[in-house]
Order: C-alpha cells, then structure tokens, then sequence
C-alpha cells in the first residue's frame, strides 16, 4: 500500500521557526473548505457555527482517510493534516480583541489523489452517520497563497498580536505589502494543550 506523510513532505511550510519570520512561495493545494461567520457576542471558541463546522471538517478527513485507505483499486494511506482557517473581516482591518464580526474560511489540507467523486461519496457515508447541515456547505476546492511570510506563534491565541507585529516589521524591512486573507495553521489542540504551549503558524499572502 502506498503510503503518503504530507507533514514530512511540506515540512518547511507546516513547521516553521518561531525564532524567525520565513518568505515562503505556497503552491497550489487540494483543500476541503466551509465558510462561515463569527456570531454577535461570539469568538471562535464559543461560536455554535464553527464548532459544527469543524465537526464536519474532521467528519470528512477521516471518512475520505479511510476510503482512500481501503480503495480496492488503488489503496493509499495518508496522515489528516492540521485545521486551518483564513480570517478576515469586512473593513479589512482585523482587530483580534474583537472577534464577533470575523468572516472565516475553516479547511484541511488533502492529497491530489482525492477527487470529487471520493469527496461526495465521502458525504454520503458521514450523513448516514452523522447527519450536520455544516456537511452541506463543505466544498473540495484547490487554493493557491503564493508569495507569503510566515512564523509559528507559541502560546495563547490571545498573544499572536505581537507576532503578528513582528510579521508586519519584517515586511516593512523587505519591501513587502500584505494583501489577501490572515492564515492560521492549527499545530496545536486547545482542548488538550495548556496554553502556553499551543503551536500555530501565522502566514500572511505578500507581494513585492
């Protein structure tokens, strides 16, 4: 059986130094998406509609995981790579002590190999199972960032504003603007890991 370990193989865009921020060019890859907002009141951790979608997110890798795992015709074997998220808000200015009125894109990374004839049978079997109306909004959709800088963030979400500082500095020093969506990478699980020690990559789209 073939066996595929995209962490290892994308190691410098999914492992980066917290000791520095990196320039990194990120190709074009296969994402399953959902959209949503942040309710009023709300963050993230609270939000009823990002838990439900994240719910399906993990639904769906482990269903297409293992279908691609025991697919008679060509069986492949493939680690579930970290949630990610693209932040933004309509103003454009993205303000994280006020989070209820994020718009957010909540995806997972999968091999080339699934398609969207696997992604909607994949569907099929986690409404039989796990009926969400989050599954209906879930779409296969190949994602390009090109040109971005990128650090990994350690400890509480509510301290990622000075690295993102340190981002913006970096920027300025190399003759870099910020343009598209803020990109967090989930290294880390809130409900297991002690603050201080969570891991997420902070990645922001440039142009020269």
């Amino acid at each position: 059986m073939e066996k595929i370990d995209l962490r290892k193989e994308l190691k410098h865009l999914y492992a980066p130094s917290p000791k520095k921020v990196e320039l990194v060019e990120v190709p074009e890859f296969l994402f399953v998406m959902i959209d949503g907002k942040i309710e009023p009141g709300q963050a993230p951790a609270s939000s009823p509609d990002f838990h439900d979608a994240l719910q399906a997110l993990y639904g769906l890798a482990y269903t297409l995981k293992f279908a691609s795992k025991l697919s008679q015709d060509n069986p492949i074997d493939y680690a579930v790579m970290a949630l990610e998220a693209l932040w933004s808000v309509e103003s454009g200015v993205l303000d994280l002590a006020r989070p209820d009125d994020w718009t957010w894109t909540a995806m997972m990374l999968h091999p080339d190999h699934i398609t969207e004839a696997l992604f909607q049978q994949a569907l099929i079997q986690l409404r039989a199972k796990r009926p969400s109306p989050a599954l209906d909004r879930l779409r296969l959709e190949r994602f390009r960032e090109g040109l971005s800088i990128q650090t990994l963030h350690v400890g509480p979400y509510s301290e990622e504003p000075a690295t993102i500082e340190r981002m913006k500095a970096f920027a300025r020093e190399n003759g870099l603007v910020s343009h598209g969506r803020h990109h967090e990478i989930y290294l880390g699980d809130p409900r297991r890991t002690a603050p201080e020690k969570l891991k997420t990559v902070l990645r922001q789209p440039v142009q020269r």
